[in-house]
């Protein structure tokens, strides 16, 4: 019986070794084909890392949302085509998954090297996600949209990136917790299987993040696709001036205080949840 056990766990490893041997060889193919195809899209240059960095995160996927959300169909019809709103939204939650995952994949590192308990490894990925992606990412690199204000665009990004990092948490701390129990042991980052299950943690936590997104980018919290062109390149595309650093979405009425207070609530409670159902597979 011993000797079964062991031949078919040698076999679950062999199979999970192809697998994720699979996956990071599609990956290095994708993001060597984002960050070589997007350099001539007329998109923001912080966009621009953000697809390459998602495409890191989210493998063949990444490359996929990229094609069908972000690439110029044909020269000239950037600007229409990244108005639909799924491309909008898609945008600003690549734009979230992006910054918010080097804090947590850094998180997730330092956790594992020190041995963190379960509960202190999600403090640290969510103290370090969140920190990166609202004061780097969202505030710094987006701040000419606050009037070049820093400060200001520290005010204006805190709540929704609060609300975009919960759900992004929300679905990568049990699947992280699946991964971990599924695997058998304790991950380390300088083994592949760490980066395979942190790469499924955060698949699934770009997916979660995508509705509460909608939502932020249809209340006119948050920011999606943009087009920025050089001059010479919009006069060439027929336009009389260079294409606007921005976008116009059609925006709804912005949120009341209670509507958005209802929002970082459910947020907090969903985010509880997942984390209530990690705990018991990371005991396990």
């Amino acid at each position: 019986m011993e000797g079964d056990r062991s031949d078919c766990n040698g076999e679950g490893e062999a199979v999970l070794n192809g697998v994720m041997l699979l996956w990071f060889l599609l990956t290095a193919a994708a993001v060597l084909f984002v960050a070589i195809d997007i350099r001539p899209t007329p998109e923001s240059p912080v966009l621009k890392w953000g697809f390459v960095l998602l495409t890191a995160y989210t493998g063949p996927l990444g490359a996929f949302l990229y094609v069908l959300g972000c690439r110029e169909p044909l020269p000239g019809l950037h600007e229409q085509y990244v108005t639909t709103r799924w491309r909008q939204v898609l945008g600003s939650t690549m734009h979230c998954v992006a910054g918010d995952g080097i804090g947590i994949l850094a998180g997730a590192a330092i956790a594992s090297f020190l041995v963190l308990p379960h509960l202190a490894d999600i403090a640290l990925e969510y103290i370090l996600g969140f920190g990166f992606g609202w004061t780097i990412f969202q505030a710094l690199f987006m701040r000419d949209m606050a009037g070049a204000s820093y400060k200001r665009s520290l005010t204006s990004t805190f709540v929704p990136e609060l609300l975009s990092m919960n759900l992004l948490m929300t679905g990568m701390v049990p699947v992280a917790a699946l991964g971990r129990r599924l695997i058998g042991h304790a991950l380390s980052p300088l083994a592949p299987d760490f980066w395979f299950v942190m790469s499924m943690a955060l698949l699934t936590g770009f997916i979660v993040a995508y509705p509460m997104n909608w939502w932020l980018v249809a209340k006119g919290l948050k920011h999606g696709m943009m087009t920025v062109r050089p001059q010479r390149s919009a006069q060439e595309a027929g336009m009389a001036r260079p294409a606007p650093d921005g976008h116009d979405v059609g925006h709804g009425p912005p949120p009341s205080a209670g509507e958005t207070a209802a929002m970082a609530v459910m947020s907090v409670i969903v985010f509880g949840l997942a984390i209530w159902l990690a705990l018991p597979l990371a005991n396990m």
